[in-house]
């Protein structure tokens, strides 16, 4: 007769495991999500719904950003405390500071809300860079069902910020009108990926305009989108080939690279800062 008693210790180790990962995850142990889980086509449907229907540069930039998951809640701050910069100034500002964090981080620093949001959730961060890492096709193969999905219901069109197009199956683009401005997309995912409801006709608004011209060159903006055909992510040109395996050792070749690294210091003066929140200062854009 089988020993009953080490089939139930057996259990609670597993348990325990799994438990600790999570944990882990959670207490910001590590970036990306270290369990090698494959996701369900409709989990990564969920996962990346809240960004499915951003403008390819940015998700772009989202996508290779959240691997490095560690740096999110630094960078936030970073962006909560300089919310008063915009433009070129905001952009002298990232390199006079010698920011330690990946490009495709400081690339986010324009759009603090954005960085708000990994931060503030840090493990649906995790999990999408892990994702990333480990099932890129299937992640662009989520993010472009919903873009389907968006557009079949009639909520995802041509409009005054964003030109949407379709280059066949599975290749729906949208890029902006002029692609020194961006606006975020303000959605509910309920909404612009179900059934039209009666008397619901806009599901989409835009946030303010961010201006993001020649300065911001070093971060890969205006080279940075994807070749949905070939499933492939470009960041500043080139192939984002960063993976589960690599992930410790890959450095992006971005042709005009940042700032060259070196101790950060604040060149640059800081104005007061407004009450508090979730560990950063109010953004005063928004």
């Amino acid at each position: 007769m089988k020993d009953p008693i080490g089939r139930v210790s057996k259990i609670k180790r597993s348990r325990l495991l799994m438990a600790g990962l999570v944990c882990a995850g959670l207490l910001g142990l590590s970036g990306p999500v270290q369990a090698q889980v494959q996701l369900s086509p409709q989990q990564l449907d969920d996962l990346v719904s809240r960004i499915a229907l951003y403008p390819d540069p940015l998700l772009a930039q989202i996508l290779t950003a959240s691997t490095y998951s560690d740096q999110a809640a630094e960078a936030a701050r970073w962006a909560d405390e300089h919310s008063y910069l915009t433009g070129e100034s905001l952009a002298k500002a990232i390199q006079e500071d010698n920011l330690p964090w990946d490009p495709s981080v400081q690339a986010l620093l324009p759009f603090p809300s954005v960085l708000d949001m990994m931060a503030g959730n840090l493990f649906w961060t995790r999990q999408l860079g892990d994702a990333v890492l480990g099932q890129r096709g299937d992640v662009m193969d989520a993010v472009q069902a919903m873009r389907q999905k968006a557009r079949d219901f009639g909520y995802l069109q041509n409009n005054a910020q964003y030109q949407v197009t379709d280059g066949g199956p599975g290749q729906i683009q949208i890029v902006p009108v002029d692609p020194g401005f961006y606006c975020l997309p303000v959605y509910d995912p309920l909404i612009v990926f179900g059934r039209p409801r009666v008397g619901l006709t806009v599901g989409i608004s835009f946030g303010p305009r961010i201006a993001l011209g020649a300065a911001f060159a070093p971060w890969g903006w205006g080279r940075s989108g994807f070749e949905w055909r070939s499933r492939t992510m470009l960041v500043d040109g080139h192939a984002w080939a960063r993976t589960r395996e690599n992930h410790e050792a890959y450095r992006h070749p971005y042709v005009r690279p940042p700032h060259a690294a070196g101790p950060r210091v604040e060149r640059h003066e800081l104005r007061p800062t407004r009450p508090q929140r979730r560990g950063g200062p109010v953004e005063h854009r928004r």
